[in-house]
């Protein structure tokens, strides 16, 4: 007999199901999270409701931080300060409660605060941290003191590598070997670059100086022009100026000092006005006072010539007005 071929997937089916398996789809539905099924419910929630929602919660957070930040649980109480020895630690102080007391230690602006503290005198650098609830900690770096400038009322004032005046001079303080002079007093960008300038040049002086020995010698050094620069010696040769341009100035001073030492036996010795070195180590021309007038001596050759200096402006004036007179007379004479 022929066997009748019938519906198999029917009868899968069957046994499946009498076997108690239940269909994928329902063991999906069934194994769903909490936070899934708040998803899909959530995609039914209009958008305009969905923004609102949000806008709710973002003004109750802000709220909340002003509440916090203004509360008096914040308030500054506790500053702490680090490296101080010459700064005021009483304006430190000062200047932290004015910026913070306003705002709270969690509000506060620190770079803000930072650069409040750094105006102030032989405050270089000030590292501000928050420690919360109510402290503010400040690290200061202080300026050093690298020179002393004379300046225009005869006040000797310190100042740093950054050409920052720090304060005046007290009378406790060491006395540096020589001193600045022809400070730019200004307030402006222009003369803080070329109050920086001088002090380069200055510094690089006092390095050249030191090296040779002759920092003992110099008095003060007048930067002025940086690109005429002069030195007034110290002691006995107080009177005497050593005019040394703007290059190669430790040598050139060296070598002003051996002519000057050379000559000081000689007549023309107690005469010595001021020694130009401005045309080279091998150029030495020493002025020389004599009566009215001052004389120079080129020294820089085995030859000595002097000349008289020109006349000051005055001088040639009364020279143009007598010129007429004379020369009104011997024509008056010619005639008669």
């Amino acid at each position: 007999m022929t066997q009748k071929v019938g519906n198999r997937s029917g009868m899968l089916s069957k046994s499946r199901t009498a076997n108690g398996q239940k269909p994928v789809r329902r063991d999906r539905e069934s194994g769903l999270s909490v936070t899934a099924r708040m998803r899909s419910l959530l995609n039914y929630v209009p958008a305009a409701l969905k923004i609102g929602l949000a806008l709710v919660i973002a003004v109750l957070v802000f709220l909340g931080y002003r509440a916090a930040a203004s509360a008096s649980f914040f308030q500054v109480r506790n500053i702490e300060t680090r490296g101080i020895a010459r700064a005021s630690n009483e304006s430190i102080v000062a200047t932290i409660k004015r910026d913070v007391g306003q705002t709270g230690v969690w509000r506060a602006d620190l770079t803000t605060l930072s650069a409040h503290l750094e105006q102030l005198p032989w405050v270089r650098t000030a590292i501000v941290t928050r420690v919360l609830p109510d402290g503010i900690r400040v690290r200061i770096t202080e300026r050093q003191p690298k020179l002393v400038v004379r300046n225009s009322s005869g006040r000797f004032e310190w100042v740093d590598d950054e050409a920052v005046v720090l304060n005046e001079m007290s009378p406790a303080d060491q006395m540096p070997s020589f001193f600045l002079r022809g400070w730019n007093e200004e307030s402006s960008s222009a003369a803080r670059a070329e109050n920086k300038e001088r002090v380069r040049t200055f510094l690089q002086l006092q390095h050249d100086f030191d090296g040779l020995g002759l920092s003992e010698r110099v008095s003060e050094v007048n930067l002025i022009d940086t690109h005429d620069v002069r030195a007034q010696l110290a002691g006995d040769d107080s009177q005497i100026e050593i005019r040394l341009g703007a290059e190669d100035l430790g040598p050139r001073l060296k070598e002003a000092l051996s002519v000057l030492d050379s000559q000081r036996q000689t007549s023309r010795g107690p005469l010595i006005s001021y020694i130009n070195m401005t045309q080279g180590r091998k150029q030495a021309i020493v002025g020389l006072v004599t009566g009215a007038h001052v004389n120079e001596a080129n020294l820089g050759s085995e030859t000595v010539t002097e000349k008289t200096k020109p006349e000051t402006v005055a001088e040639k004036s009364k020279e143009k007005d007598t010129k007429p007179r004379n020369q009104t007379k011997k024509q008056d004479q010619k005639r008669t």
